[in-house]
């Protein structure tokens, strides 16, 4: 019986008794009531107690408020962490297999003890003791490496760094004296060919190998503002944020800027068309077309790929009567084929509206017209069109044009106003092109090349590891002439990483091809247009990349194995 306290109710009791009251409660409700059968230990204690860890007594096997005469249940720690349980993260390369995990070590935190007691406290929270194992990843063909080959497959992507490793220095791309670097600019201007030895013994001292290099380093930009990073242009808000940029709000200095823009655009085509310049980039702050002369990627005629695009720009060239295909997007079992000039806007709605009058004719012949609510027509029109709209800005939305119609696209983007920004860091910009040769109105520029020697640890100790990075925009031809000189100054063995620019790795895709040509009949057509033969050679080859783009490439005694 509960002592009175004065000043207080003849209910009050004290903490001391409140326990002793729910003990003996849960002993007469133990003895009146049999036990409940035994729950299961969770699997984290067994695997504790496997290992020879002291725990406290499981409470469920003790009771709640302890068994008669056995120990009563240690309490969960109050102020413990309820997040601190360790997560299960994913199976790292080097641990155990999937399926299996290591027993845990020899000794545990007080609070992981705590929180096995908190586990077997609520079991509503359930803790994963044994990794899933993990399910077969099926690769795709480009994910896995190729074939052994001694040439490398065509990649039209445009990368942002190389980086090259090798077991052998780099030192012969470093401190290029002066009169190197002249005539590596010369034999560029003059499209001199050059052929190096299979393997050259001292690179270092290869006067033929370096001016080569300098030669391969050399691209052609416009326009050219040495405080903006011009390439690339998709998603570099934030790179030219803060650059001084004083044609934003002068629109004398935009036309200007525009109309030299445009000189050099068609200087470009001219080169293209008469088969002076093999390929080049248009690279706006929304998507990039490649332009491809003809007898390069298997076609026969002038070939154009727009990446990524939207409904609003598809429909703007559809009704300047480009003629354009979709090559990734499928329509009835065909790849579907937009024609401009075929049918006008004015005849493609009233053949649309016809259709709409056909399709709910059955409503008047049950007499239910008038009850029935159709659809208007701006509904039907979306509903048509989601597709379409759901895969702008995706690459399966690259657009192809073939033929006279890529002189019909330049036109189109020269006139074509919301191909600069008009607000932003990019505002009033006109868009960068990108070629292999000179043209009218260009800048010569040079990729960064820069050689760095590290140690690496092996079996034995430290090894040293050579690598060689370069910068800037790598265009396809660059990618096949670095190769080739690494071939003779790396004695065929070096490994290269590859940093393309997503948007453009759909450049890769195999289109159709009308006629096959031949080898012989190609090289002589564009045998001006400054390549090396064998870089041309590779770039008359079909794409097999598809919408991916060479990540990783790796050779070994002269053979290529690579990854995309």
């Amino acid at each position: 019986m509960a002592l009175s306290v004065p000043g207080y109710s003849p209910s009050f009791k004290k903490p001391p008794e409140i326990l002793r009251l729910r003990r003996k409660r849960a002993r007469n409700h133990g003895a009146a009531v049999s036990p409940p059968p035994q729950l299961p230990e969770p699997a984290p204690r067994r695997a504790a107690l496997a290992a020879g860890l002291p725990l406290r007594p499981f409470p469920a096997a003790v009771g709640r408020g302890g068994g008669a005469g056995g120990p009563a249940a240690a309490r969960r720690n109050p102020f413990a962490r309820l997040d601190n349980r360790p997560r299960v993260a994913a199976e790292p390369p080097d641990g155990p297999p999937g399926g299996q995990q290591e027993a845990p070590g020899p000794f545990l935190e007080s609070n992981q003890e705590n929180d096995l007691l908190w586990e077997e406290t609520f079991p509503e929270r359930t803790t994963v003791t044994e990794i899933p194992q993990t399910p077969h990843i099926s690769f795709s063909k480009s994910d896995i490496p190729s074939s052994e080959s001694t040439e490398l497959p065509v990649d039209w992507s445009i990368k942002t760094r190389l980086l090259f490793t090798s077991s052998q220095p780099f030192t012969w791309a470093e401190h290029v004296k002066a009169q190197e670097e002249a005539q590596g600019l010369v034999q560029h201007c003059r499209a001199t060919e050059v052929t190096l030895p299979e393997s050259i013994q001292d690179p270092k001292f290869s006067t033929e190998l370096r001016c080569a290099f300098q030669q391969s380093l050399i691209y052609w930009l416009h326009p050219a503002l040495p405080w903006l990073p011009l390439f690339p242009r998709i998603g570099a808000d934030r790179k030219m944020a803060g650059k001084t940029n004083p044609w934003s709000n002068d629109e004398t200095l935009q036309h200007v800027l525009m109309s030299d823009w445009s000189v050099s655009f068609t200087s470009l085509y001219n080169l293209l068309k008469t088969k002076l310049c093999p390929y080049f980039y248009v690279c706006t702050y929304q998507f990039t077309v490649l332009f491809r002369a003809a007898g390069l990627a298997g076609s026969d005629v002038i070939t154009a790929l727009v990446s990524p695009t939207t409904r609003g720009l598809r429909e703007a060239m559809k009704n300047e009567g480009i003629e354009f295909s979709l090559p990734l997007v499928k329509e009835n079992g065909r790849k579907k084929r937009t024609s401009g000039a075929s049918l006008g806007y004015g005849e493609e709605q009233v053949i649309s509206d016809e259709d709409e009058e056909e399709s709910f004719s059955w409503l008047e012949e049950m007499g239910v017209q008038d009850k029935i609510k159709k659809p208007d027509i701006l509904s039907i029109k979306l509903r048509k069109e989601k597709h379409e709209v759901q895969m702008d800005h995706r690459p399966e939305s690259v657009v192809l044009v073939k033929g006279i119609n890529t002189f019909t696209l330049l036109n189109f983007l020269i006139n074509c106003k919301s191909l600069i920004a008009t607000s932003g860091p990019q505002a009033g910009l006109p868009p960068t092109l990108l070629a292999p040769t000179a043209f009218r109105g260009a800048t010569m520029q040079m990729l960064k090349a820069r050689s760095v020697n590290v140690k690496t640890q092996a079996l034995s100790g430290y090894k040293d590891q050579f690598s060689l990075e370069i910068t800037g925009p790598v265009m396809p031809h660059f990618l096949h002439s670095v190769t080739m000189l690494l071939k003779s100054s790396q004695s065929g063995s070096f490994c290269v990483g590859l940093y393309p620019h997503d948007p453009t790795a759909v450049f890769n895709i195999c289109l159709p091809v009308d006629k096959v040509l031949h080898k012989e009949v190609v090289h002589k057509e564009l045998a001006n247009c400054g390549l090396h033969p064998k870089t041309l050679e590779q770039l008359s080859q079909i794409p097999s990349l598809g919408k991916s783009s060479l990540r990783n490439v790796e050779m070994r005694d002269y053979i290529y194995n690579w990854r995309s």
